[in-house]
């Protein structure tokens, strides 16, 4: 919620500070959707604009005087044009007007980028130092690929880092090289590995690393039963766990159910009755793969971070385009998710280098999916700008409704389409 937060008032504001740069009138400056009530709202004495907080969130908004919006606010549409309104200045400036919500979320991406660069550094994991190589999910293995291979190149380019970018390069390559019991393999990957990974909902690979607590997390069956930080997990229902696959493959056989979990605590071994719950989790982080594996730290000067930012920025938004085309397949439509998906995304335990690192991603995505030029949304509000741009007159204003209507009709169904893929996941 403080992040979506964070997005929607900074995106709200570009639209918000360019209205008032062109002196246009802007009625209402809101943080959610207020239909019917809202829970907080201000209007100072002499302004034209109401401040607010929505009880709905599901985004925010600003009412900007003579434009065609979700308000749908016909009776103004139906007066002459005042010279405050959005619909009587110049179509650059309406167009700036447009695109500064977008504008607003991808600089923002790139401070916060910048920042986590310049306060926490940039630490990655080579694959060289990753002795025991990774583990692949039973769609990789299909593949070819083996639990210990050690990913060398992708396409004929050299692998260093594991990261997300790196795993995107293998599952899209059609060869790749890795390391096999020393020697190195090529190996011809199928052209729909990314989509089959999508479909069977798996992650492409892992660390092979032992399954160390972090911490247990309050509500669920590893802190109930009492398990603690620093606990080493080596079996489940005494079938050995020597890894981080081992033991959710095994943790998944006991969904809705309890398992016996033995694991080393100060050198002792113990067991203890732990409940597994629907999803087939007992609540607890692990010690990262970092902690086992040798990383590379880089920091960064404050105007060193600056092209840090820039660069990790534009990657991202290079990264989530590419993968943009998936949305459009029948496994891409199937793993569409809503509010929960997004908060899944976060560590269960507070982290502010993890909650700014899925700011700056949310901050991205927001951006890009606002410029699409579907009605209801940034982009199609610019779609019609640049139309009047190349026509040399206006569309007509009962298409525009009409084109209002039909984008916020296909928006609430995607909204509803994606938290009902949520609400299946969680239940079935």
């Amino acid at each position: 919620m403080l992040s979506l937060s964070i997005l929607v008032f900074i995106h709200e504001l570009g639209h918000f500070f360019f209205s008032r740069l062109f002196k246009v009138r802007v009625e209402k400056f809101y943080l959610f959707f207020d239909p019917w009530f809202s829970l907080f709202k201000y209007k100072p004495k002499n302004s034209d604009t109401e401040y607010g907080i929505g009880w709905l969130p599901l985004g925010g908004y600003v009412k900007i005087a003579g434009m065609i919006d979700e308000s749908m606010d016909k009776e103004q549409m139906a007066q002459p044009e005042k010279p405050w309104e959005f619909r009587s200045k110049p179509a650059w400036q309406r167009l700036l007007i447009m695109t500064a919500g977008v504008i607003n979320n991808f600089l923002l991406a790139l401070i916060i980028y910048a920042m986590i660069a310049f306060v926490w550094g940039d630490t990655i994991l080579p694959i060289k130092n990753i002795g025991n190589g990774l583990v692949y999910s039973e769609v990789a293995q299909n593949a070819g690929f083996r639990d210990g291979d050690i990913p060398l190149t992708a396409d004929g380019q050299a692998l260093y880092d594991f990261s997300g970018e790196t795993i995107r390069a293998l599952a899209e390559a059609h060869e790749v090289e890795v390391m096999r019991n020393g020697e190195v393999v090529k190996l011809t990957l199928p052209d729909d590995l990314m989509l089959q990974l999508i479909g069977a909902n798996q992650r492409f690979a892992s660390c092979r690393m032992p399954v160390v607590v972090q911490s247990a997390v309050a509500g669920y069956g590893a802190a109930d039963a009492g398990m603690q930080e620093g606990d080493s997990i080596i079996a489940v229902n005494g079938a050995a766990t020597p890894d981080y696959t081992d033991f959710t493959a095994a943790i998944g056989a006991h969904k809705g159910g309890s398992a016996e979990v033995s694991f080393i605590r100060n050198g002792a071994e113990m067991t203890l009755p732990v409940a597994v719950n629907a999803e087939g989790q007992i609540g607890i982080t692990l010690v990262p793969a970092t902690t086992f594996y040798p990383t590379e730290t880089r920091y960064y000067g404050f105007f060193e971070s600056i092209p840090k930012g820039i660069k990790k920025g534009f990657a991202t938004l290079a990264g989530y385009v590419g993968d943009f085309k998936y949305v459009f397949t029948k496994e891409g439509a199937n793993s569409l998710g809503g509010f929960g998906t997004i908060g899944s995304i976060f560590p269960s335990v507070w982290n502010w280098e993890a909650f700014w690192e899925m700011t700056a991603f949310l901050s991205i995505i927001l951006a890009f999916m606002n410029i699409l030029p579907i009605p209801a949304l940034d982009g199609g509000h610019v779609l019609f700008l640049l139309y009047e741009v190349i026509a040399r007159r206006k569309p007509n204003e009962k298409f525009m409704e009409y084109a209002q209507i039909t984008g916020m009709v296909l928006l609430f169904a995607l909204l509803i389409y994606a938290n009902l893929n949520d609400v299946i996941r969680f239940f079935f």
